[in-house]
This record gives structure tokens, C-alpha cells and sequence, in this order.
């Protein structure tokens, strides 16, 4: 209740359970106090399909206090915990603190299993079996909505299993990567590079540094102006790990390959992130997780390359 700008939901929603159970405690009463003249064999005179009655028989007493009860515990639970508007309850519980009470404990209980890899170097943990099994479930959990259950990625979201890294591809890389996230910003570059005739050009020089189906006279034309892009990717084309920035001589297209694909990058730019791990999974986690995620692009670092 606390996102509302006005105090009108929460006396609302108070109003609205409190007269409830008001409500509920009336009716019970009233009906305690109603008495309804009986006819001589107990019947209430109402019949129905000729031969249905109703029989004038009170609520037995321990239905009428399973009734009471409930009243008396709503009004005890409203008390102790949230439910009345923005009123926090006398115990201030929440469901944020009950999260986090569970994630406390659940990494309490797995502190030893992780205490075994504390000292172990990055080759040796993607070599490990148990670290291996308990990297790939970790990933499973955390990173394969993105990057797929067998970590290839797809279109806006890096292959992990090859040798591309934007922000390079070492253990602690990896770890940095995973715990801080990353933000990948490609500005609009059109302005820069000229006319659309001139993007076209470069992005046709673009795919010619691949060695892709290109128009050999537009990538000529597109050289010079390739000079707005080459602060980020280089003169060669070969990217900088640095900044993020892709190399574009290989034949891996994060976002889409060809003239429109890339005409698009440099006239609408992208941003694309990575968000942040550290505040989910502990440090020794995201150890064993980075070690998990090297092993892919490195065919003799795992388990079945050890045996």
C-alpha cells in the first residue's frame, strides 16, 4: 500500500475488512436472537415441492463458537500482521524480511559445501566434478532464461559456449561480469558518419571486415567514414575489450547480421545489459558459477576432459 500517493486506499481497504467482520460478528448475533415460532411437530411452516419443510432447529453451540473463534482470530491477525491498509502490524513482519530470513538460512546450510572450492583455482573448479554439477544448476536457475539451457545464447543475448567475449573471457572476467553486470551502450552514430548513403556505405565496409556478402564499391566508399566508429572498434575492426566493444572480423552478430541489421545499429544505436548477480548469489556462488560459465568456451576444462 505504501506506492499510493493518498492515505484514501489504505482507510479504505480498513474500512472495508473491518466492516466485514463486523459485519459477520451482527449477523451471528442477530440470528442468535431471532426466535421463530415453531409449529407442533418443529417445523418452521415453510414447505417446498409439496412436501420439503423446514425444520426449526437452532445452530449447534460448537458451530456457534467455531464462528466466534474465527471473528476473534481475524481481529488477532490484523493486529499482529499487515492487512489493514498501511497499518505494519505489532510484529512488522513482511514478506521481504521472511525472503530474506529464508535466503539467510538456506546459504547458512550450504556454507560448508562451498567452503571446499574457497582456496581452489578457477581451472581446477571447472575440472571438479561437484563444482561442475553444482556450476550447471546454478546456471540453469540464474542464467539459461537469457542465454538458453545450453548457453548459445540468441539474438541480443551472447553465446557463452564460444570464444567471443566483448569484456574478455578470464575466470575473473567472468566473475566481475556476473557480480557487477554489464551495460553495453552503442550511441547513434548516423549523425556522425554522415548521409544514409554514407551508412549504408560503412555498413557495407562493416560486413566486408568479416569477410560477409557485401557491395565491394560501397565498402570502398565506407572506409574513410568508418574513421566515427574506429574510436570504439578500432581501425581494424577488432573491438576493445575495454569498452565492450565488439570485434567485427569475426562472424559472430550479437544483434542481427547484414546491410539492415547493421544499418540499423549505427542509426538507432542499442543498449543492452547484464544485470548485477552480487545481492542474489553469494561470493563463493558466483566463484563456482564463473568457473562453470569458462568451462564452456574451453573445451579441455571440464570433469569428462579431466577423466
Amino acid at each position: 500500500m505504501s506506492d499510493f500517493t493518498s492515505n484514501f486506499w489504505s482507510v479504505f481497504v480498513t474500512a472495508v475488512t473491518l466492516g466485514g467482520i463486523i459485519a459477520c460478528g451482527l449477523l451471528l448475533w442477530m440470528a442468535g436472537r431471532k426466535k421463530v415460532a415453531a409449529t407442533s411437530d418443529n417445523t418452521t411452516g415453510h414447505v417446498w415441492d409439496e412436501d420439503l419443510v423446514e425444520m426449526n432447529n437452532p445452530l449447534p453451540r460448537w458451530w456457534v463458537w467455531l464462528f466466534v473463534i474465527t471473528i476473534v482470530f481475524g481481529l488477532a491477525y490484523l493486529a499482529a500482521y499487515p492487512g489493514l491498509g498501511t497499518f505494519a502490524g505489532k510484529l512488522g513482519w513482511t514478506q521481504l524480511g521472511e525472503y530474506q530470513n529464508e535466503m539467510d538460512k538456506a546459504k547458512a546450510e550450504l556454507a560448508p559445501l562451498y567452503a571446499r572450492f574457497a582456496d581452489m583455482k578457477p581451472e581446477d573448479m571447472a575440472r571438479d566434478p561437484q563444482a561442475h554439477a553444482i556450476g550447471e544448476r546454478l546456471f540453469m536457475n540464474n542464467c539459461a532464461q537469457c542465454h538458453g539451457s545450453d548457453a548459445r545464447g540468441s539474438k541480443g543475448f551472447p553465446n557463452l559456449a564460444d570464444g567471443d567475449w566483448l569484456h574478455g573471457g578470464t575466470p575473473d572476467k567472468i566473475r566481475e561480469t556476473i557480480a557487477q553486470g554489464r551495460t553495453g551502450v552503442m550511441p547513434p552514430m548516423a549523425a556522425a558518419v554522415g548521409s544514409p548513403e554514407d551508412v549504408r556505405n560503412v555498413s557495407h565496409y562493416v560486413l566486408s571486415l568479416s569477410g560477409s556478402p557485401h557491395d565491394s564499391l560501397r565498402a570502398s566508399l565506407g572506409k574513410s567514414k568508418f574513421s566515427a566508429c574506429a574510436a570504439c572498434h578500432g581501425m581494424d575492426g577488432k573491438g576493445n575489450a575495454a569498452l565492450g566493444a565488439p570485434n567485427l572480423t569475426d562472424d559472430v552478430w550479437l544483434h542481427g547480421w547484414g546491410e539492415a541489421a547493421i544499418t540499423a545499429m549505427i542509426n538507432n544505436g542499442k543498449t543492452n545489459q547484464m544485470p548485477a548477480q552480487a545481492e542474489k548469489l553469494t561470493e563463493a556462488q558466483i566463484k563456482v558459477l564463473a568457473s562453470y560459465v569458462w568451462s564452456l568456451s574451453n573445451s579441455g576444462a571440464s570433469p569428462a576432459a579431466a577423466q
